[in-house]
């Protein structure tokens, strides 16, 4: 099966598309990115083919006639099966990496019998951890084994009169040889197997759409880079496609009306406008520092101890949101622990925050041009509820009852356009 390769290397999370002949999405792959570029985009294409193999399973079990509910359940069960077992891979990897280094180092028995505790607990919670139900908090390896790992140590530390540094010293120096190895699409016939053998009773059309699946050839004929880090991937450089390019191409196919778009990536904010075929016509950048991106609130979890998926949430919850006129990254810390210290909320401050941030997009969207309906928000921080309900009221504020769109796969905005971009130059130009 042909396929057409889109990816976007942002400064946080590396991003694939693989879109199929006639121009359908076939599957999506996310990742962090890290210091090895070309690992990154081998994970997040790996991601991406898994998803289309599961999408081909879906089509597969639609062809042996299985009842719609069925057809929901049985998938959901492969799916959650397979992640499982994927984690597993990944926490045996991690397992023989802290362990090479505890031998290199010739660490004290005691360290060493600690540090097989955590592991073995980690082991052993994993079928909780993927149970039909529960709700992961994280897709990615790095965050839901390092969660659990340091809970784990902070109890074994007190426990084992051990030092909790040390102990948690351990992850990060194996979580970065983790981060750098590919777990790709490779092992996608082998965690699909061992998932449907973990069934309570194995679906004999589930297994045979699994088989049919895995014996599918997913070839790349093109493929297009783009993202903050684009000039370090590993495509020629006829192949690699400016940021503002792919997301202004990328919204037009996702809402083919959209005529402006707002992208606040992790590391800088753009503001496009295109034209009736999704090319772009102007633009504005921030180009100075992360200040108002995505980064910035990452700094900004980091200095509250939460996850940045939880601030969104939480700045909702405001009823008096706080003036904040900077988002200067460097003071970030500061003025937030400032601010705490006088008294004010810490819903407050963030409502604030969020509002100051949605202001400095609002100031590139006015120098690209304005606000033209239908209007498309794409990149990760599209998904924090508190950034969207400030640039909605902001938008119609400043500009009436635009037509506001955001996609469930925003994220993937501009590896979609790469994407395409790709499919044009393998067609000549014939795509639509």
């Amino acid at each position: 099966m042909n396929s057409f390769v889109g990816i976007d290397l942002g400064s946080t999370t590396t991003k694939a598309v693989l879109l199929g002949e006639s121009g359908e999405v076939l599957g999506r792959g996310i990742t962090n990115s890290r210091s090895n570029y070309s690992v990154a985009s081998d994970v997040a294409l790996g991601e991406a083919r898994i998803d289309a193999r599961f999408g081909l399973v879906a089509a597969a079990l639609a062809e042996e006639g299985v009842r719609p509910a069925r057809h929901a359940e049985l998938l959901e069960r492969l799916a959650r099966g397979f992640r499982e077992q994927q984690y597993r891979a990944q926490l045996e990897v991690f397992a023989r990496i802290v362990h090479r280094l505890l031998d290199r180092e010739r660490c004290a028995p005691a360290l060493t019998a600690a540090v097989d505790e955590i592991l073995e607990q980690m082991r052993a919670e994993t079928g909780e951890l993927y149970r039909d139900g529960a709700r992961l908090k994280s897709d990615f390896f790095r965050d839901l084994a390092g969660s659990r790992y340091l809970e784990l140590a902070d109890s074994t530390a007190r426990s084992a009169g051990l030092s909790f540094d040390r102990l948690a010293g351990w992850f990060d120096k194996a979580i970065l040889e983790v981060e750098n190895l590919p777990f790709a699409e490779g092992d996608f016939e082998r965690h699909a197997r061992a998932a449907l053998a973990a069934m309570d009773a194995l679906d004999i059309a589930l297994s045979r759409a699994v088989a049919r699946v895995a014996a599918i050839a997913l070839d790349k004929v093109q493929g297009v880079g783009t993202g903050y880090g684009r000039r370090t991937l590993p495509f020629p450089k006829e192949q690699i496609r400016s940021e503002i390019l792919c997301h202004g191409l990328g919204a037009h196919a996702m809402f083919p009306a959209t005529r402006t778009v707002l992208d606040i990536g992790g590391q800088d904010t753009k503001a496009i406008q295109v034209d009736e075929r999704g090319i772009v016509t102007s633009f504005q950048m921030n180009d100075r520092c992360a200040a108002g991106c995505g980064r910035y609130l990452g700094y900004i979890a980091d200095e509250m101890n939460v996850g940045v998926h939880e601030l969104g949430p939480m700045a909702c919850r405001s009823a008096k949101p706080a003036r904040i006129n900077s988002t200067c990254t460097v003071f970030a810390g500061a003025e937030l622990r400032e601010r705490l210290s006088l008294g004010e909320r810490r819903d407050d401050i963030l409502a604030g925050l969020h509002r100051a941030i949605i202001l400095r997009a609002m100031s590139l969207l006015a120098r690209s041009g304005g606000v033209s309906s239908e209007f498309t928000f794409t990149g990760g921080v599209a998904k924090n509820p508190a950034a969207v309900g400030a640039l909605g009221r902001l938008v119609a504020e400043h500009y009436g009852g635009v037509k506001m769109n955001i996609s469930p796969d925003s994220i993937y905005t501009g590896a979609l356009g790469a994407a395409l971009f790709a499919r044009r130059e393998a067609l000549g130009g014939r795509a639509a």
